[in-house]
């Protein structure tokens, strides 16, 4: 009688182990790719600054906008900046400066708009021919370099005679136009004699 070695059982098993082994290592694979991916989705700040301050010049080397916060945070995975206390300072030598804060701020990724907030107020300053002008409402969308600025949400506006209720507004300040968008409500006081 003829002994028949017992790993010869085993030969038509082979196939099916060894492609059990690669399903194994293929799974892992994945998996590791899959924890890749689910940690570039998370969003973390990648820097953190405090007390944040930065100055944009015009072609002459003037001060054109003034940019601070209490606090700035960017985060890679949007290339988002958010800003806790954001200020932003408009200035130009023929026109009074403009004041914005607010309590939090986005500036897109492109870095050419800022949006103020909660509890965000506009302040621009007395002129020669016009009274310091106050805007106050919660969301205020900046386009610094252009000049403008949009709301859709409900705004006050308060100068030396006036206060103007408003929802939404588009303001230009190279073309000194402020246009009120619906439900316009003004109040107006006269000069005392």
């Amino acid at each position: 009688m003829m002994v028949v070695p017992r790993f010869r059982y085993w030969l038509p098993l082979l196939p099916l182990l060894v492609l059990l082994a690669f399903v194994y290592w293929l799974d892992s694979q994945v998996q590791q790719e899959g924890s890749v991916a689910v940690q570039n989705q998370r969003h973390d700040p990648d820097v953190i600054m405090g007390n944040f301050s930065a100055t944009k010049m015009d072609q002459q080397g003037v001060p054109r906008f003034l940019l601070s916060a209490q606090q700035l945070r960017h985060y890679p995975d949007n290339d988002s900046t958010e800003l806790d206390s954001p200020r932003l300072t408009m200035l130009t030598a023929e026109r009074p400066a403009v004041h914005m804060a607010g309590k939090r701020g986005l500036i897109s990724s492109r870095g050419d708009e800022v949006v103020f907030r909660d509890d965000v107020s506009v302040v621009r300053a007395a002129s020669a021919e016009q009274s310091a002008l106050t805007l106050r409402t919660q969301y205020l969308r900046v386009l610094p370099d252009q000049d403008l600025a949009n709301t859709d949400q409900a705004v006050t506006i308060v100068d030396a005679h006036n206060t103007v209720h408003a929802i939404g507004l588009e303001m230009d300040n190279k073309a000194r136009i402020l246009k009120l968008l619906s439900h316009v409500r003004s109040e107006h006081i006269p000069h005392a004699k």
